[in-house]
């Protein structure tokens, strides 16, 4: 195996917290555990694309621990193996039939890694981001992954950093619109993050003492969430809290779409459920209904100490696993371990989602929370 001396860190796809403090781990590991020379790549594969290097010293991560964010900054609509095509003037190339081209600008990316003498890239992302790592693995290029998302929708991986402290975001935007529910006597829908996976939402939803809890796994029937809000208040409970994640189905199947951008390897936005059950629960059921939709103040802000702990682990363990040539990997947390799997494993896999019948959703419906089915 090639000596490694200078390694690299790329942040891809949507930023999250806990970035930084794995930044910093992996910085501080690497130059002073063993000496290496640290890069970080700005502005993700954009970056990457465009050879955007620079150094990186103990100095530079010293006190980042407690940022959002990345210092590193991120893109989410960059893949350099489907990278779409622009003319002189940087407008899109489009086919006979108006659709946008495509070509593979990855060569490019690999000349910008070799002429930097980069002998290892650190990739933290989450599926999208980490299909780039793999094919790039397939190029040859020393890849080591490092799961990122706030979904923790991730395959062959416990927890992703970034998770913990959204749900304490969004179970804090639950607790604060109860007090406004109760006082007015008003059903409070709080649309949570999470894509087409409910963990967010599931645990939000349990800390945060919802009423109902709306999940993409569970389709919901809006007429059985209605007849538990009216059995409540017949009970005498005068306001209702429903967390709604924003991937959550009615039983027709289909996800509520707030727009789809075209040229982002992500294209599908969620969002605007929260609103339409709001809607519909107001008509359904006679109440006065709310509805706040979190959004990015879920991404954003001081990283949970869980998050800056669990970012620790995965920094030092992603650069414990370069060392011994680990390459084409990811590191995992499985149970109370660090481990590492092949992100051929990885990728491809069907996201990571909630068991409808697992145990959290099982203690849930104990309490009398409704999933609409």
């Amino acid at each position: 195996m090639k000596e490694i001396k200078k390694i690299a860190i790329l942040t891809a796809g949507g930023d999250c917290p806990g970035l930084n403090p794995v930044i910093r781990a992996v910085t501080k590991t690497a130059i002073t555990k063993y000496g290496l020379e640290v890069y970080g790549v700005r502005h993700g594969y954009f970056g990457l694309y465009h050879g955007d290097f620079i150094k990186l010293g103990l100095e530079d991560v010293e006190e980042i621990i407690t940022r959002g964010g990345t210092i590193l900054y991120s893109s989410n609509k960059d893949n350099l193996f489907q990278y779409p095509v622009k003319d002189e003037n940087g407008e899109f190339v489009r086919d006979e039939n108006g659709k946008l081209t495509y070509e593979d600008v990855s060569d490019v990316a690999v000349k910008h890694l070799d002429d930097a003498g980069i002998d290892a890239l650190f990739i933290l992302g989450g599926d999208g981001s980490l299909t780039s790592a793999r094919d790039f693995s397939r190029k040859g290029v020393n890849v080591i992954g490092i799961p990122k998302t706030i979904d923790n929708d991730l395959a062959h991986t416990d927890y992703t950093f970034g998770f913990d402290t959204a749900i304490s975001v969004a179970t804090d935007g639950l607790d604060r619109v109860r007090t406004t529910g109760m006082s007015h006597h008003r059903i409070m829908v709080v649309e949570i993050m999470g894509r087409s996976a409910g963990w967010m939402t599931l645990h939000a939803g349990i800390a945060g003492a919802a009423d109902a809890i709306l999940i993409p796994e569970i389709p919901y029937d809006i007429e059985k969430v209605a007849e538990k809000i009216k059995a409540d208040k017949a009970n005498g409970k005068e306001f209702s809290i429903v967390a709604v994640s924003e991937g959550a189905k009615s039983l027709d199947g289909k996800q509520v779409v707030l727009k789809v951008i075209e040229d982002s390897a992500d294209s599908i936005r969620l969002g605007g459920v929260g609103a339409l059950v709001a809607d519909q629960l107001e008509k359904l059921t006679g109440s006065e209904a709310r509805a706040t939709t979190l959004g990015h103040i879920q991404r954003g802000g001081t990283p949970s100490a869980h998050d800056r702990v669990l970012s620790s682990r995965y920094g030092y363990a992603a650069v414990e696993l370069c060392m011994r040539g680990g390459f084409g990997r990811m590191v995992s947390l499985q149970g109370d371990k660090i481990i590492d799997v092949s992100l051929e494993d990885v990728i491809g896999q069907k996201t990571k989602n909630v068991d409808p019948n697992g145990e959290l959703v099982s203690v849930a419906k104990a309490m009398g929370v409704c999933f609409g089915d």
